[in-house]
């Protein structure tokens, strides 16, 4: 592909590179997002999820290779449409975060996030789902979804889960709009001495190192089957 895709040095197979659109709203007194539920037979199958998909060749506006962040909201915008049949504004997008898993994780996907306000065509009535690739749509608070994952309501992967627990920080989507500051997250797996599996990102103490117990910083997601997950920064 002529964009420059991020992912690890030496990865056996090369990451997809992707995009995904948080879309935001203002709720009853708290910031809404849409989340849809991915049919069985799709990447990420039965988990609930953002909009988005595969960067694809004619995603890349001409001239601007080889940077990948045009081909992203190109592609977040198409795939959005595809998956929800809802139409956003290409210059409405905000970059949030990037994201990339573990070498090797079986299908990876180098995923650019994108935040962006709903309009007045965005509501429920609006967004169409074909019932197969995408099985159920919702509007839903990040506290809420966070909750119903801590329940086993809601299968969610790791991206999901703290995006939603970033956004929960800001009570309107002005203000998550304006708190964008992008930031990455390279993905290393450590294990926990209880069993717990724990991502490591650049900034925790024990990054690089797949040690989870090194004192310092922490910038890591713990999934505790008994304690639940815990998103963790103390590393500015």
């Amino acid at each position: 592909m002529q964009i420059d895709v991020v992912d690890h040095p030496g990865a056996e197979r090369p990451a997809d590179p992707a995009a995904t659109i948080v879309l935001l709203r203002d709720g009853d007194g708290e910031i809404e997002v849409l989340m849809i539920h991915r049919g069985a037979d799709t990447a990420f199958g039965g988990m609930w999820a953002f909009p988005g998909g595969v960067i694809e060749d004619h995603d890349i506006p001409e001239g601007t290779a080889p940077d990948p962040l045009p081909a992203a909201r190109r592609a977040a915008v198409r795939e959005t449409h595809e998956e929800v049949g809802l139409s956003i504004d290409e210059s409405s997008l905000v970059y949030w975060s990037h994201w990339l898993p573990p070498a090797d994780t079986p299908r990876r996907f180098s995923t650019w996030f994108f935040l962006a306000p709903a309009g007045d065509d965005h509501a429920d009535e609006h967004v169409g789902i074909d019932g197969d690739e995408v099985r159920a749509h919702r509007w839903i608070a990040p506290a809420n979804a966070l909750s119903m994952q801590a329940s086993g309501e809601m299968l969610i992967a790791p991206p999901t889960y703290v995006t939603l627990e970033q956004i929960h920080r800001y009570g309107d989507v002005a203000s998550a709009l304006s708190a964008a500051d992008p930031s990455s997250f390279i993905t290393e797996i450590a294990w926990a001495p209880d069993g717990a599996r724990i991502c490591l990102w650049e900034g925790d103490a024990g990054y690089g190192l797949a040690d989870p117990m090194v004192q310092g910083p922490r910038r890591r997601l713990v999934m505790d089957d008994r304690a639940g997950w815990r998103y963790l920064n103390t590393a500015g």
